[in-house]
């Protein structure tokens, strides 16, 4: 992946306590860094994997599947 290429993939739902996005790991805060502040992005992607880890072993489903909508049967 292109180090500039933002790790977003348009889930944008976000954790209530860590404030961490499902999709990506991102905050809301990071997201607007990573276009303003060009320098903060490798500091931003590197926390990533271990946030979606962490957001995983809390049971949260995360990555493309996070913004797919449950369906009632």
């Amino acid at each position: 992946m292109d180090p500039d290429q933002r790790p977003c993939i348009k889930v944008c739902r976000f954790d209530d306590v860590s404030g961490w996005c499902l999709g990506c790991g991102m905050t809301k805060p990071e997201r607007k860094a990573w276009k303003q502040v060009p320098a903060y992005r490798p500091v931003i992607r590197d926390s990533l994997p271990a946030r979606m880890a962490a957001l995983a072993a809390e049971g949260h489903v995360t990555g493309p599947a996070a913004g797919k909508k449950k369906h009632k049967g």
